[in-house]
């Protein structure tokens, strides 16, 4: 009976299971990137527009999100059954949320008018910001301690006590 562990099995399972890390982090970055960009107007389309312009503090959370949500792409999955990825959506909505223009979204108005999506809403989005970055980290976080690491793959990481 062959060795589970074994180099060749560990690898061929690998390039068939898993593909390129990197590539699968890059992909992500940039759907993300799209998703939370585009119809914020952060990224400059003439597909949305903002009536209020993107306040400082907004291109760091965005550039934040983009990269939390590319290094949990790229991060090898943990074995099957154990994935959450309910932080990394929630993180990535309370962005859209948190970097998007008050007046423009229409929820916010219809629930709280304009004069409230000015006056209450605004001020709250530097907290769902704030929120948005912890989730995506510690997603990343767990994400990171949960990937599949055998013996071959995480040689460097066992340490031989005896």
């Amino acid at each position: 009976m062959p060795d589970p562990d074994s180099t060749e099995n560990v690898s061929s399972e690998r390039k068939i299971r898993k593909g390129p890390h990197w590539l699968r982090g890059v992909a992500g970055g940039a759907v993300t990137a799209l998703i939370v960009g585009v119809p914020t107007d952060i990224l400059d389309t003439t597909l949305f527009s903002r009536e209020i312009p993107v306040r400082w503090w907004e291109y760091p959370v965005f550039g934040a999100t983009v990269l939390l949500t590319a290094l949990w792409f790229g991060i090898q999955s943990p074995p099957r059954g154990e994935e959450r990825s309910t932080k990394t959506y929630a993180g990535v909505m309370l962005a859209v949320f948190a970097v998007g223009c008050p007046v423009c979204n229409k929820l916010v108005i219809a629930i709280l008018g304009v004069s409230g999506a000015l006056g209450v809403w605004a001020p709250i989005q530097p907290i769902l910001a704030v929120v948005s970055l912890a989730l995506l980290t510690m997603a990343v976080a767990y994400r990171w301690r949960r990937r599949d690491c055998s013996a071959i793959r995480c040689a460097g990481n066992i340490t031989v006590v005896g």
